[in-house]
């Protein structure tokens, strides 16, 4: 059966094999193509053209130059004054120049206007890939096709402007050029431009198989850049010379880039003789073409200075017909990957689909989940197995359980990061997915476990928790004093404005525990009536972990909060603690009643209990 994802190789390649070369469809790639190059640089882009239809007419202009130069050098053979040939050696040369700082003109503004798509195509496709659904990152497929548009199509339709650039100056100078030719002998004009065909048959197979090989190689690709990240990341860097894992790594580098590179000779060499079968059939073209014009000149039917620009015009006229070819070829082997971005820009008209609805409420009464079943791609075991739980207004309720519990999972999908399979999770009644997206998740803060570490300033790390407002010195540090963050960040060599990171210069690096205090400032900048805490004192010392449960109550102020914890000592003080089993809840709570009651949260904390005790007593 056919792959229905549309990221799937096979689905891609089925795709590419059905576009077909057509007069419409390369319409649509022009027209498309040409409206992106006007929206990112209109000027630089009239420009280009303006300079590629004067390089096309000089072009033809030193036909007729050269022919009058003959001209002038056969009449002073013959006893004239050389004085007519200065003429036509100051055009020829006027016009070589002029052709010279065109073309330096040209690759300038050519040079410029290609970042001026490249920013608006990244701009495009940051967009989707920082507002798809969080679900797309969980499927291998998805990162092979974000690669693929990231390495080549990105670049694509500002290829596919210089393909409609070469064509539209080739087709000029091949007009001018045509135009001298055909007034020396039309049959050699019939005959240079039945050169370009052999390249025009060969170079449709050229693209397809370019295509093809990139979509081949995009895993490919992805776990190499994968190995040399690995191998050059500060996060890793310690774990790397503490295994000895140097070799081994660079080994499995040259492995990957090794099969790459033997894809690349085979795919390099198949289009090499493409290519030199389209040449040697135009070669072999223009090899005729010049003897029927030396048949020409014998029978008397044209001059030896006319024959001279001939074969000058021949000879460029080849060229230019080539470039037009080539410029077709460009624009539909740069039309494959377009489609291939067109594909990846749906998720983003998907996106701007799901921005309608009605906006959140700014506060709930009742937040329920009812049976709420949840997948990850390609798992065949559920994370969430009908859940049911109630959260209400200024309560605070924990959510333990063991690793793989599913206690991550229940908190991204009440973040609204991610859709239930089935079930139901409403405020006050109305379900979420009758909200617009963004206004639902500007009523939440979460702090995740793995929370990011910004390479921006202190202040800045704290102020991304809401950045569509204005962050206030004093609102960053309130909630940084709420965090317990205030000192640490204080105490740095430029308080709240330095660098959080050693990746640039004047940076600085924090603890662990640090980084925490600082995510979990963050998280109350946002300042949101629920407030979601995956695992917020992972990373503290016992002594600020007791003291950020202690004040959490206050520090909270009447606002709602889920938090996850795999330490039991810290959800005691919870309003309500929910216990959850292999993707259910199969506990819910209060302290003392959880341990009446004898079940698994009571068995969990008593394990807890002696390991901790174990533990101090062992290191008294």
């Amino acid at each position: 059966m056919a792959s229905t994802d549309p990221f799937d190789p096979v689905s891609v390649h089925v795709a590419a094999r059905s576009q077909r070369r057509s007069w419409s469809r390369l319409v649509r790639l022009v027209r498309s193509s040409l409206a992106l190059v006007r929206v990112s640089g209109r000027r630089h882009f009239s420009a280009l053209v303006c300079l590629q239809v004067a390089a096309a007419a000089a072009l033809a202009f030193q036909v007729l130059a050269v022919q009058s130069l003959l001209s002038a050098v056969l009449a002073a053979e013959e006893g004239a004054t050389v004085d007519a040939a200065i003429g036509p050696i100051l055009l020829l040369a006027g016009l070589t120049a002029t052709t010279a700082v065109l073309g330096v003109c040209q690759s300038q503004l050519q040079r410029v206007l290609g970042e001026l798509v490249a920013r608006t195509m990244w701009g495009r496709v940051l967009r989707v890939a920082t507002g798809v659904d969080l679900y797309h990152f969980e499927t291998p497929a998805f990162y092979d096709h974000l690669e693929r548009v990231q390495t080549h199509a990105v670049g694509r339709p500002y290829q596919v402007t210089q393909g409609l650039l070469a064509m539209a100056g080739a087709t000029v100078a091949s007009i001018g050029l045509g135009v001298a030719l055909a007034s020396i002998s039309p049959l050699l004009l019939v005959l240079v431009a039945a050169g370009g065909v052999p390249v025009l048959l060969t170079s449709r197979r050229e693209s397809r198989l370019e295509f093809g090989f990139s979509v081949q190689q995009t895993a490919v690709l992805r776990e190499r850049t994968y190995l040399a990240l690995v191998q050059t990341g500060r996060d890793e860097a310690k774990e790397v010379r503490a295994f000895g894992l140097g070799d081994w790594l660079r080994s499995r580098f040259d492995d990957s880039y090794e099969r790459y590179l033997g894809a690349l000779r085979r795919h390099a060499a198949r289009r090499t003789v493409l290519a030199l079968v389209g040449q040697l059939g135009s070669a072999a073209i223009l090899a005729g073409t010049l003897l029927v014009l030396v048949r020409l000149v014998s029978q008397g039917s044209i001059g030896v200075a006319e024959a001279g620009a001939a074969v000058v015009a021949m000879r460029l006229l080849a060229g230019q017909v080539q470039s037009l070819f080539r410029g077709m070829q460009v624009i539909f082997e740069s039309g494959l990957f377009l489609d291939d971005l067109d594909r990846f820009l749906e998720l983003g008209r998907s996106f701007v689909d799901q921005s309608r609805g009605v906006e959140a409420p700014v506060s709930f009464g009742t937040i329920r989940v009812d049976d709420v079943r949840f997948s990850y791609p390609g798992s065949s075991v559920e994370a969430l197995r009908g859940i049911s739980l109630e959260l209400h207004a200024g309560e605070i309720v924990a959510v333990v359980g063991e690793n793989g519990s599913g206690k991550t999972t229940l908190a991204k999908l009440l973040a609204g990061l991610y859709r239930p399979a089935s079930g139901r999770i409403t405020w006050d009644g109305s379900h979420i997915d009758d909200f617009r997206p963004g206004s639902l998740r500007e009523r939440i803060s979460v702090t995740f476990q793995d929370f990011v570490r910004y390479a921006f300033s202190g202040a800045e790390n704290i102020a991304v928790g809401r950045v569509e407002e204005a962050a206030s010195d004093d609102r960053v540090r309130r909630a940084a004093h709420v965090a317990g963050a205030d000192d640490v960040l204080e105490a740095l060599p430029h308080g709240y404005d330095t660098l959080l990171s050693r990746l640039f210069s004047g940076g600085v690096d924090l603890s662990g525990g640090q980084w925490q205090r600082v995510a979990l400032a963050r998280s109350f900048f946002r300042d949101a009536p629920l407030m979601i805490l995956d695992e917020p004192s992972a990373a503290l010392d016992p002594r600020a972990e007791h003291a950020l449960f202690s004040s959490l109550r206050d520090v909270l102020d009447g606002r709602t909060a889920l938090f996850i914890s795999h330490r039991f000592s810290t959800v005691r003080g919870a309003d309500r603690i929910v216990v959850m089993d292999a993707g259910t809840v199969v506990e819910e709570g209060t302290h003392s009643e959880l341990m009446a009651a004898g079940g698994l949260y009571a068995d969990l904390y008593r394990l807890q209990s002696d390991t901790d005790v174990g533990g101090d007593a062992a290191s008294s």
